[in-house]
């Protein structure tokens, strides 16, 4: 269906078009329907990975090897809709390098648009750069810029803020998102949470900054009750010993220390992760004008050949 759809808006567009499927291991037969397409369209090309390496790998994947003068990016579950992308080409035709789809509407529950929202908008505020809000991966990016993102060395990968990074001119398209057409989403509110960190983390010091703040703070209030209690040793010297109050002193002060230490952990994690310098991703196979290259040698000398 994703197929036909891409195929019908090219054709109605009237650009020549190269279609990259990226098989990131799905445990269906994914990898048999995209043989038999690349067998009958010699401008479309898969890639099989050895295992799941997630989206954001799965999307460098294939602007790796694009060989267009500009590359659009969109996920299988045909939730980010084909045509709209002669709206993006059509902005990229304008002069725009980036041309990102900006999500006005999402077909999903009343919560989980609230969330999706209160997410974009935090984010945007603690970035250390412009991030646009409601704009996910769905985008239209000239050469130039896909150039940019795949030379960037970082492991830990989240495209739309990359894509920000880089800078160059830049504009959003309005659509309306629906429910993902066929399967099921393996996202829940765990990995939303581990998607959320990764943004923050990844584009934000504020963290630290909240976590410096807080240390003078209590430092500050630390220091006025020792006064305090100094104070009052001289004032009431018969006044009764607060044990509950050191109690939830301890408590709170523990408290702040963990949370601060897990804070300062995911930002570690993160420099632990990078300097493994793991590869993003592992291709077993591509498929390329009816062939199956598969073997290590087949798979560099493509890579070679399209650079």
């Amino acid at each position: 269906i994703m197929y036909q759809r891409l195929v019908k808006m090219f054709n109605e567009t009237k650009v020549r078009y190269e279609i990259i499927f990226v098989n990131d291991s799905s445990p269906d037969n994914s990898e048999k329907v995209i043989a038999n397409i690349v067998a009958n369209d010699y401008n479309v090309v898969g890639i099989t990975h050895s295992r799941n390496f997630g989206s954001q790998s799965a999307f460098l994947s294939g602007m790796e090897i694009a060989t267009g003068d500009a590359v659009a990016l969109l996920d299988g579950d045909l939730q980010d809709p084909p045509e709209v992308i002669p709206k993006l080409y059509y902005k990229w035709m304008e002069g725009y390098d980036v041309v990102y789809g900006k999500r006005v509407k999402r077909e999903a529950s009343f919560m989980m648009n609230l969330m999706y929202k209160l997410f974009y908008r935090t984010f945007h505020k603690l970035s250390y750069i412009n991030i646009p809000v409601d704009a996910g991966d769905f985008s239209l990016m000239d050469r130039k810029v896909v150039r940019e993102l795949n030379k960037l060395p970082e492991k830990e990968v989240f495209l739309r803020g990359l894509r920000a990074w880089v800078g160059f001119k830049q504009i959003g398209v309005d659509y309306v998102r629906p429910e993902r057409m066929f399967g099921k989403s393996t996202n829940n509110f765990r990995k939303n949470i581990q998607w959320a960190k990764k943004a923050i983390f990844s584009f934000s010091f504020v963290p630290l900054e909240i976590l410096s703040y807080v240390g003078l703070t209590l430092t500050g209030v630390a220091f006025l009750g020792i006064l305090i209690q100094v104070a009052l040793r001289f004032i009431l010297p018969n006044a009764p010993q607060g044990f509950t109050t050191v109690i939830v002193l301890i408590l709170f002060f523990g408290g702040v220390q963990l949370l601060a230490i897990s804070v300062l952990g995911e930002y570690l994690s993160k420099i632990f992760e990078e300097g493994k310098s793991r590869p993003k991703f592992i291709r077993r196979s591509i498929l390329y004008k009816g062939k199956k290259l598969d073997s290590a040698a087949e798979i560099e000398n493509f890579k070679s050949n399209i650079k």
